[in-house]
């Protein structure tokens, strides 16, 4: 699942990576409303954290912005604004959630993943794809009785391809959701983590479940396939 933190303090988007990060989550980052507002616009994020009080765009024109560009991903306010009239400002301009600073980080990432069901009601702390199962809650990966190792990258790869199970999801899909911009296009990063991740999913089971679609991308489904002796 990725993630757009928008914030000119420099201290709280790096608080912030960290910690989603370790929660498997990628995380992208704008240090202004300009930034933050052309981020969202363009790339497809599945949820935004976004400052009030900015420099060359504020939050309230950031959010209006990625509203009229057709975008629903959810919003969360993160602001040292706390009266009334400035919540409803924001959640009428289209933000979904809106909290005020200082503020908890578990209650941040509760909201978070509140946030992450609203929209889309497959996001279940819970996937199962034939034998395997993964727990988003307990970071905890296993094909049948045996446990599996992921690192964080594998682990939001495998995700999301069990997310979509049964659809085939690009090669651009993958970059938008598993890895952030900073990643170069030409690289096979992507192929080398399919490749380990076949390695500790697949190589000992007769059914195959992560594919390759020629021309087209990935997919992992139940039906999957056997090896042919």
């Amino acid at each position: 699942m990725r993630i757009l933190v928008v914030d000119d303090d420099k201290g709280i988007r790096e608080f912030l990576k960290k910690n989603l990060q370790m929660e498997s989550f990628v995380v992208d980052t704008a240090g202004n409303g300009e930034d933050g507002s052309y981020m969202g616009r363009v790339h497809d994020y599945d949820a935004i954290l976004l400052d009030s009080i900015m420099a060359k765009k504020n939050g309230l024109e950031v959010c209006r912005d990625i509203r009229s560009s057709g975008k629903t991903t959810p919003i969360m306010i993160l602001s040292v604004e706390s009266e009334v009239s400035d919540k409803i400002a924001m959640l009428n301009a289209g933000a979904d959630d809106y909290m005020t600073k200082p503020f908890s980080y578990k209650e941040l990432s509760s909201r978070i993943r509140a946030l992450l069901r609203r929209p889309k009601p497959i996001v279940n702390p819970s996937l199962r794809v034939a034998d395997l199962t993964l727990d988003t809650m307990s970071q905890k990966v296993r094909r049948g009785t045996r446990d599996i190792y992921l690192t964080r990258k594998e682990f939001a790869l495998i995700e999301y391809l069990m997310r979509q199970s049964g659809n085939v999801v690009s090669r651009a899909a993958l970059m938008e959701h598993v890895w952030n911009e900073e990643l170069d296009p030409f690289s096979n990063t992507i192929e080398a983590h399919i490749l380990n991740l076949r390695k500790k999913i697949d190589a000992t089971s007769k059914r195959k479940l992560i594919q390759t679609v020629p021309g087209r991308g990935y997919r992992i489904e139940a039906a999957g396939h056997n090896i042919i002796n």
